[in-house]
């Protein structure tokens, strides 16, 4: 029995020098997202949150410290409204709508408020703020009598050939700006919620952005004049050459909500001198 506890007491004590010769070093993640996307333009100019849509998403972080790191991201989102759920006795009239879907990739910076060690129980939480670039695909539809078109190759705003009205290309720039907050639930395995806002470079996320052409510039009872202007469906039309239809001086934007779950990619150093 005393020859059993020497060795057990062996054991302990090299075990003990093992481990404190080693801490465990988050190198990076990857996890998955699911949330909700909404719009914010010229159909939706209050910046109302009524129409939320659904959001997916990818992640990478290279943990660059306990509190910052590069990630890259990639999201699929769907985005649409109309001039339906707008308090304004004019955008009713108006009566425009579309729905798009997104396809986004970014790089972003995150900014832990707090040191952040998965491993440590002391330093299993952290508020962040993250910020970057990226880029991201649309293509905005609308229905008429139960039939999907899609709105840029109408030349809706007479893109093309009106007044030397360029046609808007299918991806823009977009800035994600937000905050989140992360838990370590184990050494492994972490939870996140996030919030980012997306600054964009293109008013044409909705196909709306400047005046109303006309409904002479179209080909009579086409496609394109019945969607360039749908106010006739609620009584006078209002589509009359050079009337607002959009504002052009404010890009579209979009945000996302998303909770997450990720992987923690993990190595082991001998800690820093204290």
């Amino acid at each position: 029995m005393k020859n059993f506890l020497v060795t057990l007491v062996i054991i302990t004590l090299f075990q003990t020098k093992v481990s404190a010769q080693y801490e465990i070093v988050q190198e990076g993640e990857y996890g998955i997202t699911v949330g909700a996307a909404h719009y914010f333009g010229d159909l939706n100019n209050r910046a109302a949150i009524n129409r939320p849509k659904i959001a997916l998403g990818g992640f990478f972080r290279k943990q660059l410290n306990n509190y910052a790191g590069i990630r890259l991201t990639a999201h699929f989102a769907k985005l649409g409204y109309s001039d339906q759920y707008s308090q304004n006795e004019y955008q009713r009239r108006r009566n425009l709508s579309f729905n798009t879907n997104i396809f986004e990739i970014a790089l972003r910076g995150d900014f832990n408020f707090f040191k952040f060690v998965p491993s440590d129980p002391q330093h299993s939480f952290t508020p962040y703020a993250t910020v970057g670039v990226g880029v991201f695909s649309y293509d905005p539809y609308a229905y008429l009598a139960g039939q999907k078109y899609y709105l840029r190759p109408l030349n809706t705003e007479g893109e093309t050939f009106y007044k030397g009205r360029k046609a808007y290309g299918t991806m823009a720039v977009c800035i994600p700006i937000g905050f989140g907050v992360k838990y370590a639930v184990t050494d492994k395995v972490n939870i996140s919620f996030e919030i980012a806002h997306r600054f964009t470079t293109t008013d044409y996320i909705d196909d709306v952005s400047t005046t109303y052409v006309g409904i002479d510039k179209f080909p009579i009872s086409s496609v394109a004049a019945q969607l360039q202007d749908r106010s006739y469906e609620l009584g006078t039309p209002i589509g009359v050459e050079g009337r607002q239809r959009g504002f052009s001086k404010q890009k579209d934007q979009y945000a996302i909500a998303e909770i997450g779950i990720s992987f923690n990619l993990t190595s082991y150093r001998c800690p820093t001198a204290r």
